[in-house]
């Protein structure tokens, strides 16, 4: 429906241009086809993007800023948030901001229910089972006023009890323990020795996913060989249609040190230490540090 071929037009190289074939449609009826379409497509992502977030409309930060759900996509995965209205408008530097400025929606949620849900069971005795989503908005609309998020707690405001009354001064409050969750700016990034922290940076996206699959398929085929399930390296080369040397270089990353992965998962090896860098490391841990020139975690 989508399609410009029916009003005798043609896309080619993101240019619309007239085309040999006759028009079959009229463009008025064209053009308010296309607006209802566009029309329902908005509809439909903003009906989407008001139910993921669960608390829309009761986070403030510990400023009295209303903090108002976003996301942001990163390789291809969509992440969901709760950022500070200051924070998303780029005033942070020019007004009074809290002490969060964004939050991980799945975490916030997740907490907010449990800690509603265990409230009702211990003081109504309210079965605390939830396990679709339309219950927990449910439970949230119908018992919460207001969730104030400060850095090491939230004040949750409950609706006084036999009430529609949501005024943000009523009802009783649920202080809940909580950390602010650390950042990615935050995670300490290995420091190569002598190198200013300030002049380092992570792996980048694509090289992290590369090394973190396979540190994966070196853990597999060395598995392979303990387990008997292949017969030696020149059997996995010959299924992989790769060298005999390669197979050896790959399962060599199985034998990185436990920090050393766990920093790759988590992105936090300097910019410059992949695959190549790790490939054939000395079989002492701490060796594996000081070969790369890093500080031993």
């Amino acid at each position: 429906m989508r399609n410009r071929f029916y009003i005798g037009e043609v896309k080619y190289k993101g240019e619309i241009l007239p085309g040999e074939q006759p028009a079959i449609m009229e463009r008025e009826l064209f053009d308010a086809v296309q607006q209802k379409l566009t029309d329902q497509w908005s509809h439909r992502n903003h009906a989407k993007t008001k139910s993921d977030h669960l608390l829309t409309g009761l986070l403030y930060d510990d400023a009295g800023h209303r903090m108002i759900p976003t996301h942001a996509t990163k390789a291809g995965i969509r992440y969901r948030y709760y950022a500070s209205l200051p924070h998303l408008k780029g005033e942070s530097k020019t007004v009074s901001v809290g002490s969060v400025s964004r939050i991980p929606a799945t975490d916030i949620e997740g907490i907010i229910v449990k800690s509603v849900n265990e409230h009702l069971v211990a003081h109504h005795g309210q079965s605390s089972s939830s396990s679709a989503h339309a219950d927990d908005r449910d439970v949230i609309a119908e018992q919460v006023v207001r969730i104030d998020v400060h850095k090491d707690r939230l004040i949750v405001r409950l609706k006084s009890a036999g009430t529609e009354e949501t005024h943000s001064t009523d009802g009783q409050l649920l202080s809940i323990p909580w950390q602010k969750p650390p950042s990615r700016k935050s995670r300490q990034i290995l420091i190569p020795l002598g190198v200013p922290r300030n002049e380092v940076r992570p792996t980048r996206i694509e090289r992290r996913a590369r090394l973190v699959n396979a540190i994966a398929r070196g853990r597999g085929w060395l598995d392979e060989i303990v387990s008997g399930s292949a017969i030696n390296i020149e059997q996995i080369a010959t299924r992989q249609k790769c060298s005999v040397r390669q197979v050896n270089m790959t399962i060599s990353l199985a034998f990185l040190a436990p920090n050393l992965v766990k920093a790759a998962v988590e992105g936090r090896l300097p910019r410059g230490i992949g695959v190549e860098r790790l490939r054939d490391a000395p079989a002492e841990w701490s060796r594996q540090f000081e070969t790369l020139g890093l500080n031993p975690q």
